[in-house]
């Protein structure tokens, strides 16, 4: 049996990965899939504790929390290729659609 502390600071270190690729990098795809390693590692926590504890409610948890997360990659990717089509860039510091 692995210790759940191993599952935990694997998880720990995959969302530290995630928030500096998200800090770090300019690339808006780049930046979606940090986002998506982030949510992986929140799902191996809940998995991990749910396993430590017995219980099926951190499961539940990972199903609906990969639901939202296929819903925001589909309409992230969407927004982002309508973004390249526009300005031909995905460089986050390049892209000022808001502005007049």
């Amino acid at each position: 049996m692995i210790p759940t502390s191993y599952y935990l600071i694997l998880a720990g270190i995959i969302f530290t990965i995630g928030a500096l690729g998200v800090l770090v990098r300019r690339n808006a795809l780049i930046i979606f899939m940090c986002i998506e390693m982030m949510m992986n590692a929140v799902n191996l926590t809940f998995v991990a504790l749910s396993r430590q504890w017995g219980s099926l409610d951190g499961q539940v948890f990972v199903f609906l929390i990969m639901a939202v997360a296929a819903a925001e990659v589909a309409i992230g990717l969407a927004i982002v290729m309508g973004i390249i089509r526009h300005r031909d860039t995905t460089n986050v510091d390049r892209i000022h659609l808001l502005r007049w």
